[in-house]
């Protein structure tokens, strides 16, 4: 899960078949994609972009609409299309077809139309948007008393009213449940009678969901770094995520200990980062600052940072308004706490099970939510008995972000329909992470052919 580097970077049951079909408006009229930003012409030389014209809430199919941004890159020896959904919340799919190819092997790029698009609510599609000044006063989620407490509550409500009047009626329909019945919409428009979809992260939830409501429309599936969405209480989401940040800082410092190159090699990290800690003006910002160099993960950029012991902090955004790319998350999950003594608990809990890494990036998963209403599309185990393709998750052994422990339990979920494969190293996503991963992966989504049962690929040293 990609969450925002903090304060300034952060910037009803309807069945599917009673949905109203695609409106004849939605049909896909490719173009070449536009320079943007500081894109070079031989970045995105072959990207070509549309626009899909789509319900703002699938429930009430024949009500307002907004413009859904898609792109993709055709394959000279296809044999389907290969749909990816991006992770985050937040990340672009439409950026990663114009100028992120390398993320896929050059055998899915011959074989398959690869397409993104970017989600509901992010980047071109309709962005949530909030202002600045607003947006950049969001209190620390550590706050220690009842009125600090209150106080987040009292912020999260007046964010949430300026970002819906900044955004329109989009803001309350960014969900996940939504996104599934675009991605559909997606396939019919480019008219495939099925797709194959990978999905990345905050991907996963909505390939899994695709699968859940759309299973005859799945050639091939994979889920790779995989957020787990039936767990139902914040203990049940923050005991397995905390512990996977403490596991993998945990390996930074054994790497560090046997590694002579290492900035802190020979002293004692944990004393080192304590230390940085304690004298943080903000040591939420701080610990996220190290949980996303636990990403890749950069274990010689950490330590280098942790020698200096000043945490960088990224430079504020420009302009009236910013984008918020967390609204997702609030609508996807019922993590309420209702009271300080709750909260408090919480935070001691946290501190108490994972000393090294006692705030880690996914707290922000309940401190941006307090105050707010019932989630759109809350958590529930998956229901896939209809599904005749298998799914393969995969997953890094040593995940900061998606906890190893929630990938083995969606595959319990998907029971007959699920198989894992193991990264036995480190970092969020294991795709490109070696060439046994990629291979293994290539081999399904081309062939459909699963690798055995506990099948691992072993782990690949980091260079960051």
């Amino acid at each position: 899960m990609r969450f925002r580097s903090l304060v300034w970077g952060l910037v009803l049951t309807v069945t599917a078949s009673s949905l109203a079909v695609l409106p004849a408006s939605a049909a896909v009229h490719w173009t070449d994609c536009k320079l943007e930003g500081k894109e070079k012409p031989e970045d995105i030389k072959g990207s070509e972009c549309a626009t899909l014209q789509l319900p703002v809430d699938w429930r009430n199919p024949n009500g307002p609409t907004f413009a859904l941004e898609i792109a993709r890159r055709t394959g000279k020896h296809r044999i389907g299309v290969l749909i990816f959904g991006p992770g985050g919340p937040g990340d672009s799919g439409v950026d990663r077809i114009k100028t992120g190819m390398d993320r896929f092997s050059p055998e899915l790029q011959d074989r398959f139309d690869i397409v993104s698009f970017d989600p509901r609510g992010i980047a071109r599609s309709n962005p949530v948007k909030c202002t600045t000044s607003l947006y950049a006063a969001m209190p620390s989620p550590l706050v220690r008393d009842q009125a600090g407490f209150d106080a987040l509550i009292d912020y999260n409500r007046r964010l949430a009213d300026d970002c819906r009047a900044h955004t329109g009626p989009l803001y309350d329909h960014v969900d996940t449940w939504q996104t599934v019945r675009d991605v559909d919409a997606i396939r019919r428009a480019l008219g495939e009678q099925q797709i194959t979809f990978h999905g990345s992260s905050y991907g996963t939830p909505l390939g899994a969901q695709y699968a859940e409501t759309y299973p005859h429309r799945v050639r091939a599936m994979v889920l790779e770094s995989v957020l787990d969405h039936s767990l139902a209480t914040p203990r049940q989401f923050l005991d397995p995520q905390a512990a996977s940040v403490q596991d993998s800082f945990d390996e930074f410092v054994a790497w560090c200990d046997r590694t002579t190159t290492c900035a802190l090699h020979g002293q004692d990290v944990r004393a080192r980062w304590a230390d940085v800690l304690a004298r943080s003006d903000n040591k939420f910002n701080a610990s996220f600052a190290v949980f996303r160099l636990l990403y890749a993960p950069q274990w010689n950029a950490l330590a280098t940072v942790l020698q200096k012991g000043v945490i960088p902090t990224p430079p504020p955004p420009t302009g009236e308004l910013v984008s918020n790319t967390l609204v997702p998350f609030c609508q996807d999950w019922n993590l309420q706490v209702r009271t300080y003594p709750e909260y408090a608990a919480l935070l001691a809990r946290l501190a108490r099970n994972n000393p090294g890494m006692p705030y880690p990036g996914q707290f922000m998963a309940i401190s941006l939510c307090l105050g707010g209403p019932a989630a759109n599309n809350p958590q529930h185990r998956l229901d896939v008995h209809h599904l005749k393709t298998p799914v393969l998750l995969a997953n890094a052994l040593h995940d900061p972000a998606t906890a190893y422990s929630m990938a083995q339990n969606v595959q319990r979920q998907l029971g007959r329909n699920g198989r894992l494969l193991t990264y036995e190293g480190w970092g969020h996503g294991s795709y490109t992470k070696s060439p046994c991963m990629t291979a293994t992966i290539d081999t399904y989504l081309v062939n459909r052919k699963l690798p055995k049962p506990g099948t691992t690929c072993p782990a690949v040293p980091p260079t960051g």
